[in-house]
């Protein structure tokens, strides 16, 4: 499915006061309900974590990056009001995004999705998070065929794209930093 710009963002967004409204099960598939109803309408869907007060997600908008979050949040608020009975903020304003700029920056990005619920102490191991797409039970969309590996976008005579993230440093420091 084509995309207008083609670009791919790690997107997070945090409940309304850090309220871990996720910790709760209804709460939790209505929201990746929710979010399935809009991929390929409004974004393919890579990657994803819902963990108790945010969530992470690697997609290829569209549209606009703004529009396909507007309906992940907007649709869930919508359906939290009618099919929860809730009457209250369930967002903060806005997200972070990050654009993803090769295969590397995918892939690091991916890990840190797959990782969240361990490094927080939900998990001990990725795939028995059941809110992620690291269980392996979840339809995901290809990966993004405009991301080549470095090496591959080098001979092609691409520029290479500044690192997210040191090699040397501890796996995702830069992402936690930004991200929680």
């Amino acid at each position: 499915m084509a995309t207008r710009n083609g670009q791919t963002y790690f997107v997070t967004s945090n409940t309304a006061e850090r309220t871990p409204f996720f910790r709760h099960d209804r709460w939790v598939k209505l929201f990746i309900e929710t979010m399935y109803g809009y991929q390929h309408k409004q974004f393919l869907l890579h990657a994803f974590v819902v963990m108790p007060d945010h969530f992470h997600l690697l997609i290829t908008p569209q549209e606009s990056l703004e529009r396909s979050v507007q309906c992940i949040k907007g649709g869930f608020s919508f359906r939290a009001k009618k099919d929860l009975s809730w009457t209250g903020n369930i967002w903060v304003a806005g997200f972070t995004d990050h654009r993803i700029r090769d295969h590397e920056d995918f892939e690091i990005h991916q890990s840190y999705i797959a990782r969240n619920p361990v490094k927080s102490g939900l998990t001990e191991r990725p795939q028995d998070y059941p809110y992620s797409s690291a269980t392996g039970l979840f339809h995901l969309d290809t990966f993004p065929q405009g991301l080549k590996p470095r090496l591959m976008a080098a001979q092609a005579g691409a520029a290479k794209a500044a690192p997210f993230q040191n090699k040397d440093a501890a796996p995702n420091n830069a992402v936690q930093e930004r991200r929680e």
